[in-house]
């Protein structure tokens, strides 16, 4: 936030007292929540979460029976038979931790992957919208990183960005 706050000030201090400053801020999460495409990207991430969430509770309630089959059955295996039943439930379980942790990987990937169009159309609208209406610069208030722009040198262009996405 610093570095910004510097940055905006060497700028604005370098354009001197006679050149006009423009400065657009809109809320990024406010415009990508908006886009159309947004709720299609979440459906289909919904619909493959639900996937790995089907598989994942099939994996572990076939853990669960063999566990208790393992368990039932116990006291009446031979040693060898036990310890090689020990040996596939510890098998099954490594598999089981192993591919929940790809699964997350790949939707956390999903994730990334549907919402890098969207960004590149938000970028896209945010420069489009920057050289038409002459802005100087154009900035996020998301994360409360802008706490104040100054309304006679300053425009909030979420609507503007909002109709240009639809």
């Amino acid at each position: 936030m610093k570095k910004l706050t510097l940055l905006l000030f060497a700028l604005l201090f370098s354009l001197g007292a006679g050149a006009q400053v423009k400065i657009g801020y809109f809320s990024y999460d406010k415009a990508i929540l908006s886009m159309p495409d947004y709720q299609k990207a979440q459906t289909a991430l919904k619909s493959l979460r639900a996937q790995y969430e089907a598989e994942t509770q099939r994996v572990e309630d076939e853990f669960n029976k063999k566990y208790e089959e393992f368990l039932d059955g116990q006291r009446d295996f031979a040693p060898t038979i036990l310890q090689k039943r020990q040996s596939e439930l510890q098998e099954l379980m490594t598999k089981n931790i192993s591919f929940k942790r790809e699964a997350e990987r790949l939707l956390q990937q999903a994730e990334s992957d549907a919402m890098e169009p969207l960004k590149k159309k938000l970028a896209a609208a945010v420069k489009e919208i920057g050289e038409e209406y002459g802005f100087s610069f154009i900035l996020n208030t998301d994360g409360e990183q802008l706490q104040y722009v100054d309304p006679s040198m300053g425009e909030d262009i979420n609507e503007l960005i909002q109709d240009y996405l639809q």
